[in-house]
């Protein structure tokens, strides 16, 4: 891809690929249903995941905590930019009752930007994982974190809870990032990846592709990634939530996101899952076996790797 292509433009016809019938089996019903009733905000719903009805029926959902206010404009995202309420105090224990209720075999559990608390939200995430994880021993906790404007603390205090699982996502290369995440650090963003991985946690990030980056930018992420020590990664299409955010510049072909896939496991990558729908909270049966079966982290990558 030439510099061109990375004009911002009308987004490109949407391909066949990326259509998908919504849900309609029993679990994903109950699910809905039960989440309405919480008054819980979901990233399913929020950012109107094209897996939601795939998630749902297999017992997985996520949960965004810290209200639905974004003090961050990522524009790629679809959750708003205003400043936000206090955090609700009984969110964590809305939360655990929540996903008690639905019987979740996994929950991951996010939320949005919280430059304006001191902490970034820290305490409060901490206790709703410690909630969810007294209220519903047998469902994972996948937390899928902010920067949390870089703070170890904030991070350690994550940590601590113990959830399954501490993903962040990278979101992008980082020639984009001015452009898709204005108040995001790429360098923050790995020593968020690099310091789970030295607590001991399994780590986790994920890509949307489609933006204008070249094979080259991504490949070189993917290996960043894995020198960080990140075990787990996805990518999937970048798809424009309304007119008002960055365009679509390319819809990524499905061999594409396979020869992704396979360059990622080559890197030493545990688990690797790519396609034009998958999300960072996608259901992966890869993901729960490598966890199934008590993975062994392999720590950092320092080989180069070549795209091919």
């Amino acid at each position: 891809m030439n510099a061109a292509t990375r004009k911002s433009a009308e987004n490109p016809p949407k391909p066949d690929w990326l259509r998908v019938r919504a849900g309609c089996g029993k679990g994903y019903t109950s699910t809905a249903r039960l989440l309405r009733e919480s008054g819980l905000h979901t990233v399913c719903e929020e950012a109107l995941c094209p897996n939601r009805g795939t998630c749902w029926e297999h017992g997985r959902a996520t949960i965004m905590i810290l209200g639905d206010l974004c003090t961050r404009g990522c524009a790629f995202c679809g959750v708003t930019a205003k400043p936000p309420m206090p955090p609700d105090q009984d969110e964590p224990r809305r939360v655990a009752a929540a996903v008690r209720r639905m019987a979740l075999r996994d929950v991951v559990i996010t939320s949005v930007t919280r430059d304006d608390l001191a902490d970034g939200g820290a305490a409060l995430w901490a206790e709703t994982i410690r909630l969810v994880r007294e209220a519903s021993p047998a469902t994972r906790v996948e937390a899928l974190v902010p920067d949390f404007a870089g703070s170890d603390s904030a991070l350690r205090t994550v940590l601590d809870a113990g959830p399954a699982i501490l993903g962040h996502n990278l979101e992008t290369v980082p020639s984009l990032y001015a452009k898709v995440r204005p108040g995001a650090s790429y360098r923050r963003s790995l020593d968020v990846i690099a310091g789970a991985h030295g607590a001991g946690s399994v780590t986790k990030t994920a890509l949307m592709l489609g933006l204008g980056e070249t094979p080259e930018e991504v490949v070189a992420v993917m290996r960043d990634a894995r020198h960080a020590g990140c075990d787990i990664f996805f990518a999937g299409q970048y798809l424009r939530p309304s007119a008002c955010h960055t365009p679509v510049v390319e819809y990524v072909r499905p061999d594409v996101f396979e020869e992704y896939r396979r360059a990622a496991l080559s890197m030493g990558f545990a688990v690797a899952v790519t396609g034009p729908l998958v999300r960072s909270s996608y259901h992966s049966p890869e993901q729960d076996a490598f966890l199934d079966a008590g993975p062994r982290r392999s720590g950092r990558n320092d080989r180069k790797m070549e795209t091919g």
